[in-house]
């Protein structure tokens, strides 16, 4: 939270500034964190305020500000507890249908008392807004935006701080406990189970560990999984694991959790990440059931494309979609059972993945011509094209030739992939029911692209544990977006772009309240068309908006005269509730 005065930007060492499009943060270097990896310190920057428009030397100063530096912060800095006079309420009234839709609320109150429930809320309402999980830029947010808290009450960021580190695990593992409890156990789903990893720098956090992340590269991260009911579209239960656990050890807990929470008719969809005999015997003996994604070129599935190949790509029967995918269906052995394997080929995804391996093959060939005469690795992976003529007495590479029969075999498997299931289904199903899992690989990408959360920015176990359950809640509630526009969009003749999660909070966001001369906030514009048509994804109307905004006024104006008549008993100051 901001103070009303304006002071000097400190000219002291470990002062920057942070240029964001239509702001400035000024930033303190309150300390340093030796990085092992990178092998020297690096600054952890504190924000202590915001630049001052037009004046370079000037800025707001937060509550940082005085913490950090508390000679320059010489005399009492006054908080203003008023809003910005233009409120933007078009996500919020969304927003709040949906958690009510969800039953959030009341929910969250079973293991959080009120003031916790009403600041995770508007975390998890931050997170979606803003695509972003900084806690320093949440005041910001409460500025001009409707709060889930009580009475509407701002909070500042050593709040979220103070917060994080108040949620236990007894809360966050009670609530996961709650929702899944709530479900129809005999309901057959589709269960659909991802993992990603997350990079942290912090210091204290159990589950970081050094470990390969998406990119390749071996970073302090941890790993994080989702489970998520393709049948009803929500995710249902989450886990965190150290980084340096691969994917495909921690499928047996995650089958386990799945069953304590009373689950009796699940078939897993999984990508080829979670691919081992010892996890599909695994499921067969919990009597559940999958389907699991395998790229044609695996060794498992290559030589069953090659005794298939030619039978089924041009037959119109085996047409499965209008892309250009064919399909057909054979019975295997696997892990000790009888398997479907579906094989799939796509002229679209021939030319795509042949160009790929071209561009690879000719990569490969100019880094070799560079490479004859010195010393190669006998086995290098440039053996999978090449033919390469090694030196033994030394090592060098003295020629290479392309091994023709290799890379005609790989070009031959272009195009092709294969879906394996453990109960009998035709290719049609098999790939209708795998591509459903696209809803929520996108909100798992979700995740990291629009909630923020391609790293975790805590200094604790207990606050990463903590946001990340907030990141959850965040991710329950963009998912019944997501699902509501995606429901509404394939009823509309024209497919508008505004009909995504992103695209209808941008317009949403242009529903605004501004606070009159007489105090009260007023709706400025009309309700537009878009927004009218996103609106009517909810099940919600310009008319009801309208209402909700003068409810809303009404609310914000008691709010407002309680606290200024707190703030004069005070002495006109507003002391911050942690």
């Amino acid at each position: 939270m901001y103070f009303d005065q304006i002071v000097d930007i400190p000219q002291i060492p470990g002062i920057t500034k942070l240029r964001k499009p239509n702001i400035t943060y000024i930033r303190y270097a309150a300390g340093r964190i030796y990085n092992r990896d990178k092998q020297y310190n690096v600054p952890q920057h504190k924000i202590i305020g915001k630049q001052v428009e037009g004046d370079e030397t000037k800025m707001h100063p937060n509550e940082n500000y005085e913490k950090y530096l508390p000679d320059f912060a010489n005399e009492k800095l006054l908080i203003n507890p008023m809003r910005s006079m233009t409120l933007k309420v078009g996500t919020f009234f969304v927003m709040r249908h949906v958690m009510k839709e969800l039953d959030l609320h009341k929910k969250l109150l079973s293991f959080f008392d009120e003031k916790q429930a009403g600041k995770i809320l508007d975390l998890a309402a931050y997170s979606i807004v803003t695509e972003g999980n900084k806690a320093e830029y949440y005041p910001m947010y409460t500025f001009d935006h409707p709060l889930f808290t009580e009475q509407m009450h701002r909070y500042g960021d050593s709040s979220v701080s103070n917060l994080l580190q108040s949620i236990t695990d007894d809360q966050t593992v009670g609530f996961r406990n709650q929702l899944n409890a709530e479900k129809d156990h005999n309901q057959e789903i589709n269960l659909s189970y991802d993992s990603t990893n997350k990079y942290c720098q912090a210091g204290d956090i159990e589950m970081v560990k050094t470990g390969h992340s998406k990119n390749g590269q071996s970073q302090p991260i941890f790993n994080y999984a989702i489970g998520y009911d393709l049948t009803n579209q929500e995710p249902l239960f989450y886990e965190w694991y150290p980084g340096d656990i691969p994917d495909i050890s921690e499928l047996e807990f995650m089958v386990n959790k799945v069953t304590a929470y009373g689950y009796k008719k699940i078939t897993f969809i999984m990508d080829r990440g979670y691919f081992s005999e010892q996890n599909l015997r695994y499921i067969d003996g919990k009597e559940f059931f999958f389907i699991i994604m395998c790229k044609g070129c695996k060794d498992l599935v290559s030589e069953v494309i090659r005794s298939n190949r030619g039978t089924f790509e041009s037959d119109r029967e085996c047409k499965i979609n209008s892309e250009g995918v064919y399909g057909t269906t054979v019975i295997r052995e696997l892990a000790g059972k009888d398997r479907w394997f579906h094989l799939y080929h796509s002229t679209i995804k021939e030319h795509l993945e042949r160009v790929q391996l071209e561009s690879k093959i000719d990569q490969e060939r100019k880094v070799l011509e560079k490479l004859i005469g010195s010393k190669i690795k006998s086995d290098s992976a440039y053996k999978k094209h090449f033919i390469l003529e090694i030196d033994p007495k030394d090592g060098t590479l003295v020629c290479f030739g392309e091994d023709k029969e290799a890379i005609e075999a790989e070009l031959n498997l272009c195009g092709y992939f294969a879906i394996i299931t453990s109960r009998e289904m035709n290719a049609q199903d098999a790939y209708r029911i795998y591509k459903s899992r696209d809803t929520s690989e996108k909100l798992f990408s979700g995740d990291k692209t629009f909630l923020g959360d391609a790293a975790i920015r805590v200094g604790s176990t207990e606050s990463a544990s903590a946001k990340i359950f907030i990141e959850f809640l965040a991710l329950m509630v963009r998912s019944r977006m997501y699902t509501e526009l995606k429901d509404e969009k394939e009823k509309i003749e024209k497919e508008p772009n505004f009909m995504t999660v992103p695209g209808a909070v941008a317009e949403l966001e242009l529903i605004q309240m501004t606070k009159g001369a007489d105090g009260r906030y007023r709706l400025d514009f009309a309700i537009s068309k878009n927004q009218k048509m996103i609106l009517k994804a909810f099940g919600m109307t310009a008319a009801e908006v309208k209402k909700e905004t003068e409810l809303l006024a009404d609310e914000l104006k008691n709010y407002e005269a309680g606290e200024s008549a707190e703030n004069a008993k005070n002495g006109g100051t507003e002391n911050e509730q942690g």
